[in-house]
Protein backbone atom coordinates (compact mmCIF):
# COMPACT_ATOMS: atom_id res chain seq x y z
CA UNK A 1 0.00 0.00 0.00
CA UNK A 2 1.17 3.60 -0.69
CA UNK A 3 1.49 5.22 2.16
CA UNK A 4 0.92 8.63 0.49
CA UNK A 5 -2.48 7.07 -0.59
CA UNK A 6 -5.44 9.11 0.68
CA UNK A 7 -6.96 7.61 3.77
CA UNK A 8 -10.48 6.84 4.13
CA UNK A 9 -12.03 6.57 7.52
CA UNK A 10 -15.71 4.41 7.20
CA UNK A 11 -17.89 4.60 10.25
CA UNK A 12 -20.32 1.95 9.47
CA UNK A 13 -22.04 -0.73 12.09
CA UNK A 14 -22.99 -2.90 9.05
CA UNK A 15 -20.47 -5.60 8.76
CA UNK A 16 -21.32 -6.42 5.31
CA UNK A 17 -20.95 -2.52 4.14
CA UNK A 18 -17.57 -1.73 6.03
CA UNK A 19 -16.01 -5.39 4.25
CA UNK A 20 -17.76 -4.06 1.01
CA UNK A 21 -16.40 -1.01 1.28
CA UNK A 22 -12.56 -1.91 2.55
CA UNK A 23 -12.25 -4.14 -0.51
CA UNK A 24 -13.94 -1.79 -2.91
CA UNK A 25 -11.46 1.53 -1.50
CA UNK A 26 -8.50 -1.17 -1.72
CA UNK A 27 -8.92 -1.88 -4.75
CA UNK A 28 -8.80 1.65 -6.03
CA UNK A 29 -5.79 2.53 -3.79
CA UNK A 30 -6.71 3.90 -1.14
CA UNK A 31 -5.82 3.53 2.78
CA UNK A 32 -8.52 2.09 4.90
CA UNK A 33 -9.87 2.67 8.39
CA UNK A 34 -12.63 1.05 9.58
CA UNK A 35 -15.07 1.89 12.96
CA UNK A 36 -18.50 0.18 13.93
CA UNK A 37 -19.49 2.59 16.38
CA UNK A 38 -19.64 6.54 16.60
CA UNK A 39 -17.13 6.60 19.55
CA UNK A 40 -14.34 4.13 17.64
CA UNK A 41 -15.32 6.60 14.59
CA UNK A 42 -14.58 9.81 16.13
CA UNK A 43 -11.44 8.59 18.08
CA UNK A 44 -9.88 7.49 14.67
CA UNK A 45 -10.77 10.67 13.09
CA UNK A 46 -9.02 12.50 15.55
CA UNK A 47 -6.22 10.54 15.98
CA UNK A 48 -5.09 8.78 12.09
CA UNK A 49 -6.00 12.37 10.13
CA UNK A 50 -8.02 10.21 7.03
CA UNK A 51 -7.97 12.69 4.12
CA UNK A 52 -12.19 11.76 4.07
CA UNK A 53 -14.94 10.27 5.83
CA UNK A 54 -17.89 7.96 4.94
CA UNK A 55 -20.17 8.38 8.09
CA UNK A 56 -23.44 6.69 7.83
CA UNK A 57 -26.65 8.13 9.62
CA UNK A 58 -27.70 5.62 11.75
CA UNK A 59 -25.09 3.60 14.12
CA UNK A 60 -25.90 2.27 17.48
CA UNK A 61 -24.62 4.45 19.75
CA UNK A 62 -24.95 7.95 18.82
CA UNK A 63 -27.18 8.94 15.82
CA UNK A 64 -24.76 10.02 12.89
CA UNK A 65 -25.94 13.52 12.82
CA UNK A 66 -24.43 14.41 16.44
CA UNK A 67 -21.32 12.47 15.21
CA UNK A 68 -20.69 14.65 12.09
CA UNK A 69 -22.04 17.93 14.22
CA UNK A 70 -18.79 16.79 16.76
CA UNK A 71 -16.48 16.04 14.20
CA UNK A 72 -17.20 19.79 12.56
CA UNK A 73 -16.35 21.70 15.58
CA UNK A 74 -12.30 20.46 15.31
CA UNK A 75 -12.41 19.12 11.56
CA UNK A 76 -12.81 20.12 7.91
CA UNK A 77 -12.15 16.71 6.80
CA UNK A 78 -14.53 15.64 3.91
CA UNK A 79 -17.86 13.85 4.97
CA UNK A 80 -19.70 11.46 2.94
CA UNK A 81 -22.81 10.59 4.22
CA UNK A 82 -24.63 6.95 3.77
CA UNK A 83 -28.21 6.18 4.83
CA UNK A 84 -31.06 3.99 4.00
CA UNK A 85 -32.98 7.14 4.44
CA UNK A 86 -34.11 8.82 1.00
CA UNK A 87 -36.28 11.50 2.63
CA UNK A 88 -35.05 14.87 1.20
CA UNK A 89 -35.32 16.46 4.25
CA UNK A 90 -32.58 14.01 6.02
CA UNK A 91 -30.57 14.52 3.04
CA UNK A 92 -30.82 18.69 3.53
CA UNK A 93 -30.44 17.86 7.07
CA UNK A 94 -26.97 16.61 6.25
CA UNK A 95 -25.86 19.06 3.98
CA UNK A 96 -26.92 22.02 6.63
CA UNK A 97 -24.82 20.27 9.18
CA UNK A 98 -21.37 20.57 7.32
CA UNK A 99 -21.45 16.80 4.85
CA UNK A 100 -20.33 17.35 1.44
CA UNK A 101 -22.39 14.59 -0.26
CA UNK A 102 -25.06 12.27 0.42
CA UNK A 103 -25.71 8.78 -0.60
CA UNK A 104 -28.51 6.53 -0.16
CA UNK A 105 -28.13 2.53 0.72
CA UNK A 106 -27.73 1.18 -1.96
CA UNK A 107 -25.87 2.50 -3.51
CA UNK A 108 -23.11 1.18 -6.74
CA UNK A 109 -19.66 1.25 -6.09
CA UNK A 110 -18.61 3.18 -9.31
CA UNK A 111 -21.00 6.18 -8.34
CA UNK A 112 -19.38 6.56 -5.19
CA UNK A 113 -15.75 6.44 -6.01
CA UNK A 114 -16.48 9.36 -7.79
CA UNK A 115 -18.04 10.91 -5.56
CA UNK A 116 -14.87 10.48 -3.63
CA UNK A 117 -12.45 11.05 -6.20
CA UNK A 118 -14.56 14.64 -6.73
CA UNK A 119 -14.33 14.86 -2.65
CA UNK A 120 -11.07 14.91 -2.73
CA UNK A 121 -10.20 16.86 -5.63
CA UNK A 122 -11.80 19.77 -3.90
CA UNK A 123 -10.05 19.25 -0.09
CA UNK A 124 -6.71 19.06 -2.10
CA UNK A 125 -7.60 22.97 -3.92
CA UNK A 126 -8.23 24.19 0.01
CA UNK A 127 -7.26 25.49 3.07
CA UNK A 128 -5.21 23.21 5.16
CA UNK A 129 -7.73 22.94 8.48
CA UNK A 130 -6.71 24.26 12.31
CA UNK A 131 -5.02 21.61 14.33
CA UNK A 132 -7.36 20.24 16.84
CA UNK A 133 -4.75 21.59 19.57
CA UNK A 134 -4.28 24.99 21.16
CA UNK A 135 -1.40 25.49 24.30
CA UNK A 136 -0.25 28.99 25.05
CA UNK A 137 1.10 27.34 28.53
CA UNK A 138 -1.84 28.74 29.84
CA UNK A 139 -4.79 27.54 27.95
CA UNK A 140 -4.99 24.08 26.81
CA UNK A 141 -7.92 23.16 23.93
CA UNK A 142 -7.92 19.63 22.56
CA UNK A 143 -10.65 19.93 19.86
CA UNK A 144 -10.93 16.01 19.16
CA UNK A 145 -10.97 14.74 22.69
CA UNK A 146 -13.56 17.77 23.81
CA UNK A 147 -10.93 18.99 26.66
CA UNK A 148 -10.19 22.66 28.14
CA UNK A 149 -7.78 23.22 30.39
CA UNK A 150 -6.41 26.56 32.38
CA UNK A 151 -3.26 26.33 33.86
CA UNK A 152 -3.61 22.68 34.79
CA UNK A 153 -7.57 23.02 36.15
CA UNK A 154 -9.87 21.11 33.63
CA UNK A 155 -12.78 23.89 32.69
CA UNK A 156 -16.49 22.47 32.48
CA UNK A 157 -18.30 23.81 29.41
CA UNK A 158 -21.74 23.98 28.43
CA UNK A 159 -22.25 22.17 25.05
CA UNK A 160 -22.91 25.86 23.65
CA UNK A 161 -20.31 27.28 25.27
CA UNK A 162 -17.75 24.57 23.82
CA UNK A 163 -19.41 25.07 20.12
CA UNK A 164 -18.55 28.67 20.19
CA UNK A 165 -15.08 28.09 21.79
CA UNK A 166 -14.29 25.35 19.21
CA UNK A 167 -15.46 27.54 16.29
CA UNK A 168 -13.39 30.94 17.17
CA UNK A 169 -10.46 28.62 17.72
CA UNK A 170 -10.79 27.26 14.07
CA UNK A 171 -10.91 30.69 12.64
CA UNK A 172 -8.08 32.07 14.88
CA UNK A 173 -6.92 35.13 14.46
CA UNK A 174 -9.94 35.97 12.20
CA UNK A 175 -13.05 37.77 12.76
CA UNK A 176 -16.11 34.87 13.03
CA UNK A 177 -19.62 37.22 12.63
CA UNK A 178 -22.33 36.64 15.10
CA UNK A 179 -24.40 35.65 11.99
CA UNK A 180 -21.92 32.65 11.47
CA UNK A 181 -21.97 31.73 14.86
CA UNK A 182 -25.97 32.19 15.62
CA UNK A 183 -26.38 29.84 12.21
CA UNK A 184 -23.62 27.17 12.80
CA UNK A 185 -24.35 26.56 16.36
CA UNK A 186 -28.19 27.71 17.43
CA UNK A 187 -29.24 27.20 13.83
CA UNK A 188 -30.64 29.27 10.71
CA UNK A 189 -33.97 30.37 12.49
CA UNK A 190 -31.80 31.82 15.31
CA UNK A 191 -29.63 34.34 13.37
CA UNK A 192 -30.90 37.55 14.53
CA UNK A 193 -30.60 35.91 18.41
CA UNK A 194 -27.93 37.60 19.73
CA UNK A 195 -28.64 37.85 23.09
CA UNK A 196 -27.94 34.10 23.00
CA UNK A 197 -24.63 34.87 21.98
CA UNK A 198 -23.61 37.61 24.25
CA UNK A 199 -24.85 35.35 26.99
CA UNK A 200 -22.35 32.49 26.09
CA UNK A 201 -19.80 34.51 25.17
CA UNK A 202 -20.00 35.98 28.90
CA UNK A 203 -20.20 32.50 30.72
CA UNK A 204 -17.01 31.84 28.52
CA UNK A 205 -15.00 34.57 30.04
CA UNK A 206 -16.13 34.20 33.45
CA UNK A 207 -14.71 30.49 33.27
CA UNK A 208 -11.47 31.69 31.10
CA UNK A 209 -11.09 34.46 33.64
CA UNK A 210 -10.72 36.64 30.68
CA UNK A 211 -11.19 40.44 30.14
CA UNK A 212 -13.13 41.91 27.83
CA UNK A 213 -11.26 45.03 28.22
CA UNK A 214 -8.34 43.55 27.86
CA UNK A 215 -8.54 39.82 26.13
CA UNK A 216 -6.34 37.89 25.85
CA UNK A 217 -8.01 35.44 24.03
CA UNK A 218 -11.69 36.48 23.62
CA UNK A 219 -11.58 39.68 21.21
CA UNK A 220 -15.15 41.83 20.61
CA UNK A 221 -15.27 43.37 17.27
CA UNK A 222 -18.10 45.75 17.96
CA UNK A 223 -20.79 45.14 15.79
CA UNK A 224 -19.57 42.21 13.79
CA UNK A 225 -18.28 39.53 15.97
CA UNK A 226 -15.44 37.76 17.85
CA UNK A 227 -11.62 36.70 16.85
CA UNK A 228 -9.89 34.12 19.09
CA UNK A 229 -6.34 36.17 19.70
CA UNK A 230 -3.71 34.08 18.17
CA UNK A 231 -0.05 34.35 19.18
CA UNK A 232 0.89 36.58 16.52
CA UNK A 233 -2.10 39.03 17.44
Amino acid sequence: MNASAPRVLVIDDEAQIRRFLDIGLRAEGYQVLLAATAADGLAQAATQSPDLVILDLGLPDREGHEVLAELRQWSQVPVLMLSVRDAESEKVRALDQGANDYVTKPFGIQELMARLRALLRNRASGEPETPPHYDDGHLHIDLARRAVTLDGTSLMLTRKEYAVLAMLLRHAGRVVTQQQLLREIWGATHVQDTHYLRIVLGKLRQKLGDDPAAPRWLKTEPGVGYRFLAASD
